[in-house]
């Protein structure tokens, strides 16, 4: 039998740092563009610890409101609460205390970027019910795991430009596209219970979804960045994350779980290449 602290961990998927890798990459890529460099040890501080902390909070309230849908579905049927090995109380209260202790973080910076972190807090607890309620959950799930951008640029530059706003949506299009290889691993059992998801909706047209939406991500963050100090370095990045989106094409394209589950779980690969393209772009200016 598990102790507490093994049920708490697994609750946040404490095993599974792909979670918070995929919201952590596109994150920090904003701050290095927002700040035009290494930002600074205490907003790289707040912003990491950050995501990890909302990542696992959003794991228990996820999974307090999916519970009766989970336990019908192969992968998540032994989650703790769904189980019950950990009650609905535990789990929302654990999870109240990480996002307050996220929200400590964000105390740290300056207020325009402590009022967007209410925003980014009411689209994440919106999130679970879009799976109810529209055909396409996973672009609310893209907005929500999208709003370290602008937040990033509150932080630095005390406002949220257009820039920011137009590198939300094309990291929109990642989340769509790493979500719906998600989404098509479940999709025998989400289609008994009568949970909506992208790889649902979209039928046999999934895979090219998933291969124009990586494109469309790409390609507009390619278009926004293309003046950063070192293009060749960066679009090095981007030439790395294209190939492992055309890999991922590659796994899914006869859409049986395993490798759809591959191409989800490897995705932060692909979001660290374009953070690695931005963060050396600015690091090898003066070289």
């Amino acid at each position: 039998m598990k102790s507490v602290g093994a049920l708490y961990l697994q609750l946040i998927r404490w095993d599974r740092p792909a979670g918070w890798l995929l919201l952590l990459w596109p994150t920090l890529s904003a701050l290095w563009v927002a700040a035009h460099g290494f930002p600074g040890w205490h907003l790289l501080t707040v912003f990491t610890l950050g995501t990890i902390l909302m990542r696992s909070a959003g794991c228990c309230f996820n999974d307090v409101m999916d519970r009766d849908f989970d336990r019908h579905v192969k992968r998540t049927a032994q989650r703790p609460v769904t189980s019950g090995a950990v009650s609905v109380k535990e789990a929302l209260m654990l999870g109240a205390v990480l996002a307050l202790l996220a929200f400590g973080l964000v105390l740290t910076t300056n207020r325009a970027t402590i009022m967007w972190s209410f925003a980014a807090l009411a689209v994440a607890l919106i999130y679970p019910f879009a799976k109810r309620l529209v055909s396409m959950p996973q672009a609310v799930l893209g907005v929500a795991f999208s709003f370290g951008i602008p937040m990033a640029f509150a932080a630095v530059q005390s406002r949220v430009t257009a820039l920011a706003w137009l590198l939300l949506i094309g990291n929109l299009f990642w989340v769509i596209a790493y979500d719906t290889e998600y989404a098509m691993v479940d999709r025998d059992d989400d289609l008994k219970i009568g949970m909506k998801t992208s790889a649902i909706t979209l039928g046999r047209f999934d895979v090219a979804a998933v291969m124009a939406s990586y494109f469309v991500y790409l390609g507009l963050w390619a278009w926004l960045l293309r003046d950063l100090p070192q293009p060749a370095i960066y679009f090095a990045g981007l030439a790395v994350a294209l190939a492992q989106a055309l890999w991922h094409g590659w796994l899914i394209r006869g859409r049986e779980r395993d490798p759809c589950f591959k191409a989800f779980r490897v995705n932060h690969w692909l979001g660290f290449a374009v953070f690695a393209g931005i963060a050396l772009s600015y690091a090898l200016v003066d070289l």
